[in-house]
């Protein structure tokens, strides 16, 4: 049920992540949620697209490294205290969040969404299911 992440090796550089944003516009892929990590020569950009296939292929295509890793993903309520429901849900769990990030999207104007990387994602679902908080799977992240 998890999401796929695509991870691409950017250049730290002015234009390169423009540069690679244009490949996937280009093919008509939709970027849902993104992130942006670097060190002093490269960056590391995470993203949860629309189209996982098109855009691993037009990244290979125009000689981007990049990776695909499953995450978690959940609806959040939109609350004081929200994100930290989620947190303690996985803790209690003994799942570590390795990193994570959020994003706003669809209709659902009463959560937010977060991405998160756990080294086991059926726990970490298994978890969110079992205390009523909703994860959202890739069919729906395509619709958002």
């Amino acid at each position: 049920m998890s999401i796929k992440q695509i991870s691409v090796f950017v250049e730290n550089k002015p234009g390169a992540l423009s540069a690679m944003t244009q490949v996937l516009a280009e093919q008509g892929v939709d970027m849902r949620a993104l992130s942006l990590a670097e060190t002093k020569d490269f960056g590391i950009v995470r993203i949860i697209v629309d189209k996982v296939y098109e855009a691993t292929t037009a990244l290979k295509d125009a000689g981007y490294v990049h990776s695909v890793t499953p995450v978690v993903g959940a609806a959040i309520p939109d609350t004081p205290g929200g994100l930290d429901q989620v947190l303690r849900v996985l803790s209690g769990a003994g799942v570590n969040v390795e990193y994570m990030y959020a994003f706003l999207g669809g209709k659902d104007v009463d959560h937010a969404y977060m991405i998160f990387r756990v080294e086991d994602p059926a726990s970490a679902e298994s978890a969110l299911h079992k205390h009523g908080i909703r994860v959202v799977d890739q069919d729906e992240m395509d619709g958002l």
